[in-house]
């Protein structure tokens, strides 16, 4: 298992001459992102506005939440996919992002989208017993997106349960990565959000770094289990011996007459 500063290393190195790309695919990201935004805005800010007439904006503002939560999961939610993928095939090479987020993103649209669904629906459901429940489950199914291009033949449920699995006694190293990014996350604020276009990506990429050690972590203990489970091969059985024939020790009274 690696540690922080591993996944860091990997990161930037993976990054190093593609930032200009790693930082236009997040504004493109976050434009896409607003651009769904605008009309629940537009129709929040008519529903204060207009207090007599609150029946016909609240109507509105409810036809415009729809369409919000509907862009985002026909439309962003497969950009996610996208986009967090782009950057693992950083480590294979490939430095396009902006383009590799929308091939991936849309090239299993559908695919996507219901891994997308599913694991926000379960996420907020657990939510409703209590905040960290939630935020357990986020980091439990936080492969989910990978593993959605990885194995596209899997069901959006069972890449979530993959998920679950890869991230069994790994959702704390997790937030631990996280947790390591604060500084550079304050410094990114300090700077008006400026330093964020590039303290994003790193995340990103060191994320990807560690979903691949968790992926391969994770198939290795499996063969190790699978392994000490398997039977030991029966043992040969003993080869029947023939029987010798006993061989008579010769008397020489035998020669002597009776």
């Amino acid at each position: 298992m690696k540690e922080n500063k591993d996944y860091k290393n990997e990161a930037l190195a993976a990054l190093k001459g593609h930032w200009p790309q790693a930082v236009l695919a997040f504004l493109v990201l976050e434009a896409i992102a607003m651009l769904a935004a605008v009309p629940y805005l537009r129709t929040a800010y008519v529903a204060e506005a207009s207090l007599a007439e609150g029946t016909v904006a609240l109507k509105s503002l409810g036809l415009a939440s729809l369409f919000l939560y509907l862009a985002v999961f026909l439309v962003v939610g497969p950009l996610v996919v996208g986009f967090l993928n782009a950057f693992k095939r950083l480590f294979a090479g490939e430095g396009d992002i902006t383009r590799n987020m929308f091939k991936i993103g849309f090239g299993n649209w559908w695919h996507h989208v219901a891994g997308f669904f599913l694991k926000y629906l379960f996420i907020g459901l657990w939510s409703l017993l209590l905040w960290i429940p939630g935020i357990i489950k986020a980091f439990s199914y936080a492969m989910t997106e990978y593993i959605l291009v990885d194995y596209p033949d899997l069901s959006a449920n069972k890449a979530i349960d993959l998920s679950r699995a890869m991230m069994k006694d790994r959702k704390f190293d997790l937030f631990y990565l996280y947790l390591s990014f604060i500084g550079w996350a304050l410094l990114g604020i300090l700077t008006l959000g400026i330093g964020l276009l590039w303290v994003y990506p790193y995340i990103e990429a060191a994320q990807a770094a560690f979903y691949q050690d968790v992926k391969a972590d994770y198939f290795r203990r499996r063969e190790m289990g699978n392994a000490e489970a398997a039977p030991a091969p029966a043992a040969p059985a003993p080869a029947e011996e023939t029987p010798q024939p006993v061989r008579r020790e010769e008397n020489p009274e035998d020669y002597m007459p009776k």
